[in-house]
Parts: C-alpha cells; structure tokens; sequence
C-alpha cells in the first residue's frame, strides 16, 4: 500500500479500501497496468538482472516458421494472459512473490526475415542472463530459438554439460528444412555442440502425421530418446518422467526444459503454428512437468509456439502461463529456487565457439 501510494497516489475520497492508490501500481485490478509477466517489475538495465531470482525474458521470433505464423506476438499474448494470475497457488502452497524476486528484461530484438541474425542476438542475451546467475525463462516464439537459447547456455559451461528434455509433438531435428534453420531444425543443432550431447536429448509427447521422416532419421543415427503419447500413457506419467530424468541427467551437470505448447491435445491450444490431434491433455502435460522440474537440477526453461492470431479467447497463452508459473513453483519447492549461490555449472568465461560454424 505504501508504495502504491507513493508512486500512484492515495485514492479518491469516496474510496473505502485504502489499500487501492489512484493509478495502478500493484497486481489489481487484472484488467488494467502495464502487462509484464505475472506483472513482475520491469527491468530496463539488463546489468542489474543478477540482483533476481528469476529473469522473463521475451523471443519475439517466427522467421523460423514453415506454416502458420504469428509466435512473434508470442510474449506478448502470454504477458496479457498472465494478468489473470495471482503468485500463490493454493494447491502447492507457493506464492511467488513472496518466495522468489522475478522480474521482466522485456524482449530480445529480434530481426524479422534472418534467422541466424536473431539467433546471434538470441544467444547474445541468454548468455548474458544465463551467466548472470538468474534463472531465465524464456517466452517464444517458434521452436527454432531452442538453438541459439541454449547457445547461449553453453557459451558459459565451462567443461560442464546439459541435457535437454523437450515436450513436443514434433521430433524438430532435422539439419535444414526449406534450406534454412528453421523450426524444425533446433536439436540437430543444439546436439551438434558438445556440451549438449545427443544421448541426452529426451522427446516427451512425439506422434501423430506431422513428425518428418528425415527428423526421425537423425534420432536413430543420434540415440536420442522418443517417448510418443501412447509410450507415456501405457507406461505411466512417473514411469515417463523417471526415464527422462535418468536420460537427461546422466553425464551432465544440468537440465534444460524446452515446452513447445502443441505438446497438448490441439482442441486445448488452438493458437500454435502446427497443432495436432492426440497430444497430452493439459492435467497430464503439467503433471509430467512436475515430475521431471521437482527431479532434476534445471538451468533454464522455454514455452515456445504460442501464436495470438490463431488462439481462441487467449486459452493457449493462458496454458502457457500456467506452465510457467507451474515450473517456477515446482523450482520453489525442490528447493532450487532462491538458488543459493551461484552453481557450480555457471562459468563467468564466454566462450564464443560452442557452436559449429554455418555457411
């Protein structure tokens, strides 16, 4: 109250609540303010991001988009449907604003039509986020900023590794796809750089007509790891979230989580670039979250694929600010959020050359 007060005026006369300023400073009404995520305070000096906990940051990116496009508006969409939030959650117990300081670094710059110029600013900015010692969460986006996001990561690993656990209808590891890096393409390249071994690459969610034959071909060459929708059904979400856990983690230091929206059943998000019948429902999609963030030590997360042109009353985005906030709770409890000290895995050197050179 005293800082609404401060910054937006006590209230009018007639006002009984007193807690209510004139201009809105604070998380009420949803309807009104300046939407960052969960209405986390703005940070325009991207120096001072290590002073949080956890960092939002935005990947206003479709250029990598071979059908529909429209994830640009991505964090955007999600921002907006965010308001609906609180930071507690009842069922879990977690209020994250009183538990964690989040805050909003706003948008990479991206720049529309070159995609291996707004990955270079892409990994740029998780790099510096990354090594900051905030936890960045990542809003998309299509899928092909999975890439240079975890670039970034590895450009401050040292000798340590990652694995990469993916929720996905889609495998997405193709080398090019209509001659360019594209959003099918992310986890051939991630893979390709040794901090990211291809073994621990683990697919959660893949199936239905729209998985390419070159993408799976590089799985079998590569060893990833593929549980399709009917694989974590018949064998249980704990028995699927063990398996990607003990995939993932083996040999490395730490997790990245990459949540492509259209993981879910398509009638439930129907604003994504590639939706397909037959996915997760969403109770099973945040419940195999839960397992595999509760289990793992994870050092960064993205949604990615949420397209505003094509949703329908911002349920999708609203599902992706569910995952979000999911993740970050779950981080709460298994003690990894507030971090206390900088891991071990987080290496003050950059180092430029993680990833192999492109044309």
């Amino acid at each position: 109250m005293e800082r609404g007060h401060a910054f937006g005026l006590a209230p009018a006369d007639s006002i009984r609540d007193r807690t209510i300023s004139t201009f809105s400073r604070g998380e009420l009404p949803h309807f009104a303010g300046i939407n960052t995520f969960l209405k986390a305070p703005y940070l325009e000096d991207v120096h001072q991001v290590g002073g949080h906990d956890v960092a939002v940051l935005g990947v206003p990116h479709d250029s990598g988009a071979t059908y529909r496009p429209g994830t640009r508006f991505g964090p955007q969409g999600i921002r907006q449907m965010s308001a609906l939030y609180t930071p507690y959650n009842y069922e879990m117990g977690v209020d994250l604003r009183e538990q964690i300081t989040l805050c909003d670094v706003g948008d990479i710059f991206t720049i529309p039509g070159s995609n291996e110029k707004s990955f270079d600013q892409i990994s740029k900015g998780m790099a510096h986020v990354f090594a900051s010692g905030a936890f960045p969460i990542v809003l998309g986006g299509d899928h092909s900023i999975g890439f240079p996001t975890l670039r970034g990561i590895c450009r401050h690993l040292g000798h340590h590794k990652v694995g990469i656990i993916h929720f996905d209808r889609h495998v997405d590891t193709q080398e090019t796809d209509l001659d360019e890096r594209m959003h099918t393409c992310p986890w051939f390249h991630a893979t390709n750089m040794a901090h990211a071994p291809a073994r621990n690459l683990v697919q959660l969610g893949i199936g239905g007509w729209q998985v390419p034959r070159p993408g799976v071909k590089v799985c079998r060459e590569r060893n990833t790891n593929v549980l399709t929708v009917t694989d974590i059904t018949e064998m249980g979400l704990e028995a699927a979230a063990r398996f990607a856990v003990e995939r993932a983690s083996d040999g490395t230091d730490c997790v990245y989580v990459s949540f492509d929206i259209d993981c879910i059943d398509a009638g439930f998000v129907p604003g994504t670039g590639w939706p397909e019948p037959g996915g997760l429902l969403p109770r099973e999609a945040l419940k195999l979250l839960e397992l595999v963030v509760r289990n793992v030590t994870v050092c960064g997360l993205e949604v990615v694929e949420v397209s505003p042109p094509y949703d329908v009353s911002g349920i999708t985005a609203l599902m992706a600010t569910r995952v979000v906030c999911d993740a970050m709770a779950h981080l709460v409890i298994s003690g990894q959020l507030p971090r206390q000290g900088r891991p071990s895995w987080i290496q003050e050197a950059c180092a430029m050359d993680v990833g192999q050179a492109w044309r």
